[in-house]
């Protein structure tokens, strides 16, 4: 169909075209302009398109046109694979019927008490958006009857697919009446989907949009290559010059986006996490916080961002690399949505920029490299930032009194205003330099961690270390923050390096105790560094640093490790692990860069596997939600608990 055409010339009801003119929609997307009518005409329906493509519309408008609000019981059903998007899909629809009299829409999802979910069905209701488990459970409680369905539509059905809902949705299916009208949306066909097709849709239209390609293309695609500086220090310098008005941070684990959130909170920025382990109230709350422009950066995992719809995303951060083409797909779909334009970044070690050509081939577009703002850059802006603030301060404000006050200032104190201005403007920028320290080396980069500290293996497979300068006397400072706190060597020599610009080599000897950890620093150190020092943060707490007369004790070296101990070769066997029998069957975990939590079966299998690009990613089984993993990961930039 051409671009001319209106929702007006489709056939849909006088209610829903006011409703549609109301929230400013006066054309139809591509799909929505092939789909609709077919629905109309009764019609099942085989819809092939991503997210973001208007499906919402395109199945709900001609779902809605044929419900009666007279009617007290359920007529529609919509299932999504996730929270996030039921609750979405619902308020889309009562947007769309709120000229629809007596018409209630019911959301149905898991992590909400069944106690309001019965009270709306037994008032009766004409739609119902449901998450598979949570309404498995109302049809066998009785609570809910499907007699009365027409029309019936699976969105997101591929996603539904890898969360394992195949069976639960055939079972739903079935207990669906004959002559229900159904409809099938996904961003693609694999051959289980194509069966559902084939056993319960009958006849279908298929309507395909291409919009992988075409869609995408409003979003401009780049990667920065991570070198330099560590992934974290990357995160602030954009966080601070990209011109966003939201943006979504993708990382990996649970525990990252709560992490991450709160480093950048304390930095200054207005940041969120959004994760699995939040209840429904939390995260409601969280979405209607970025709508509302309270929140600017949102910290997500992959699952619960879903379905998410906020017109402010104009960025979206891949902080860690998706597990697959789709993923990134449907991540960066979060921005440039119904044709608005929109950014997508990628952090990319070397060994990962190889997967850049598959995103390529997926979104038909290009990943363009791109450099970090340096820190002459990043001084640049927080100058033009200031200046514009200072300038509209004067415009916006009477200055007369504390201009008097100034003077007085100056003429007790024989000072000039140029000499106040600039000692006003050096308070000012103290947490935040106006010309920050010149970045670190490559080279010492590679020293430091972020290519993982005490560990990354080089080209040839030796261990880098960190040499402390034999010609530096050293004080001995303790800091609070150890093994409890889920803390490791390289988290305090990146925050050390990174925070007050010390080399890596000017680090001595590290400790990590239970509760605290020992640091060598040199001695004689400038008290402002000092100051600074008490205030860097690891793993979300501060070092409060203080000199101290403790002694670093030399690691004891042990015979093989086999009492439980830790032999002197990195990777040998922690005394928090134990050998149970004489099939090598254990609990523990390992030192160095092969970190892992899991557990060995006597058949020497484990409930996992590690990644084959050395990245020592530990993938274990998806939890229900389809979201968190049962085992934990650690990366050269990792700062939670993975």
């Amino acid at each position: 169909m051409s671009n001319s055409v209106e929702f007006s010339s489709l056939g849909l009801p006088e209610s829903l075209l006011s409703a549609l003119a109301a929230m400013g929609f006066t054309s139809p997307t591509p799909i929505q302009a092939q789909a609709i009518p077919f629905m109309l005409d009764g019609h099942d329906i085989l819809g092939e398109a991503a997210t973001g493509t208007g499906k919402t519309a395109a199945f709900g408008l001609p779902a809605l046109a044929g419900i009666d609000p007279r009617q007290r019981a359920a007529q529609m059903l919509v299932l999504a694979p996730t929270r996030e998007l039921a609750i979405q899909v619902a308020t889309a629809l009562e947007e769309f019927a709120v000229n629809m009299k007596g018409l209630r829409v019911t959301t149905l999802y898991g992590g909400q008490p069944y106690g309001p979910q019965l009270r709306d069905l037994e008032r009766g209701t004409q739609v119902v958006v449901a998450t598979p488990g949570r309404l498995m459970d109302h049809i066998r409680r009785g609570s809910i009857e499907l007699d009365s369905i027409q029309c019936c539509v699976l969105d997101e059905a591929d996603e539904m697919l890898n969360m394992g809902f195949l069976e639960d949705i055939e079972w739903i299916l079935e207990h669906l009446p004959d002559q229900t009208q159904m409809a099938l949306f996904s961003a693609t066909m694999p051959t289980q989907i194509r069966r559902i097709a084939e056993r319960f849709l009958k006849d279908p239209k298929h309507v395909k949009i291409a919009s992988d390609r075409t869609q995408k293309s409003n979003i401009v695609q780049k990667a920065w290559k991570v070198s330099g500086l560590n992934k974290l220090t990357a995160l602030e310098r954009l966080s601070e010059t990209l011109d966003y008005d939201a943006m979504i941070v993708f990382v990996r684990t649970r525990n990252d986006t709560m992490e991450l959130a709160n480093h950048l909170n304390n930095m200054g920025f207005k940041a969120a996490a959004l994760n699995g382990d939040m209840s429904q109230q939390q995260r409601e709350h969280t979405v209607a916080q970025l709508h509302k422009g309270k929140i600017n950066i949102l910290i997500a995992t992959d699952v619960v961002a879903r379905g998410l719809d906020v017109p402010r995303i104009t960025h979206v951060l891949n902080f860690d690399l998706p597990m697959d083409s789709e993923s990134y797909v449907h991540r960066i779909g979060r921005t440039g949505r119904a044709g608005r334009s929109g950014e997508a970044i990628l952090f990319a070690r070397p060994r990962e920029l190889r997967q850049l050509r598959f995103y390529e081939r997926s979104t038909g577009g290009t990943i363009e490299m791109m450099d970090m703002p340096t820190a002459e850059e990043l001084g640049k802006h927080r100058v033009a930032k200031l200046s514009i603030e200072l300038a509209e301060c004067v415009a916006q404000t009477d200055l007369a009194e504390m201009t008097g006050m100034l003077q007085e200032m100056a003429e007790q104190n024989e000072l000039s205003m140029e000499q106040l201005a600039a000692a006003l403007l050096f308070q000012r920028q103290r947490s935040k330099p106006l010309k920050p320290k010149a970045d670190p080396a490559p080279r010492f980069e590679r020293e430091r961690g972020e290519r993982g500290d005490r560990g990354e293996r080089g080209e040839r497979g030796e261990r880098r270390e960190r040499k402390p300068r034999p010609d530096i006397q050293w004080d001995t400072y303790r800091l609070e923050v150890g093994r409890e706190h889920g803390t490791q060597v390289k988290d305090i020599v990146g925050a050390i390096a990174n925070e007050i610009q010390l080399e890596s080599n000017y680090i001595g000897q590290i400790r990590l105790h239970d509760a605290h950890s020992l640091v060598q620093l040199p001695a004689a150190m400038p008290a402002d560094v000092l100051t600074k020092l008490k205030s860097v943060t690891v793993r979300s707490r501060p070092l409060s640093a203080e000199r101290t007369n403790e002694v670093i004790e030399p690691r004891p070296r042990r015979e093989g490790g086999r009492d439980g101990g830790r032999d002197d070769r990195r990777g040998g066997f922690r005394g928090e692990g134990r050998r149970r029998d004489g099939e090598s069957n254990f609990r523990g975990r390992r030192d160095g860069d092969s970190n892992f939590r899991g557990r060995r079966d006597g058949d020497s299998n484990f409930r996992g596997r590690r990644d084959r690009d050395g990245d020592n990613s530990f993938r274990g089984r998806r939890d229900r939600d389809g979201e968190g993993h049962r085992g934990r990961r650690r990366d050269g930039d990792s700062f939670g608990n993975r």
